[in-house]
């Protein structure tokens, strides 16, 4: 399976931006997605995941009520909406596919480039 992220760029605090991910190689709906994010010198932390039909998302606190991830399986893609930024969310997104719906990094066996978001303040 390969994924290609994009959406990402520089955006002022407040501001929203989408990223997508486009898995190619196998069955979509075979996977959960998960989007994850990594700030320079810091660990790759979870955002945001959804089971392979959508019925089942999780969200890290840190952007619950402001991020919101979907999956559209006909086409093939997942998004991550994300709204009210702030320069804290500053960091690559990954998305990332995976047997298992779950929030931990090592569960997912796909990876993406990241994209880079920039949040000002």
């Amino acid at each position: 399976v390969q994924l290609q992220a994009f959406g990402g760029g520089l955006v002022q605090a407040g501001d929203s931006l989408r990223l997508s991910c486009a898995p190619s190689g196998r069955t979509f709906s075979d996977y959960a997605m998960g989007w994850f994010r990594q700030a320079p010198g810091k660990e790759r932390e979870f955002v945001a995941a959804i089971s392979r039909y959508g019925g089942t998302t999780y969200y890290a606190d840190s952007v619950k009520g402001r991020f919101t991830i979907f999956r559209d399986n006909p086409r093939n893609t997942v998004h991550l909406q994300m709204n009210s930024l702030k320069p804290e969310d500053t960091a690559a997104y990954y998305c990332a596919a995976g047997n298992t719906l779950s929030i931990v990094v090592d569960t997912y066996d796909y990876w993406g480039q990241g994209t880079e978001v920039t949040v000002s303040s």
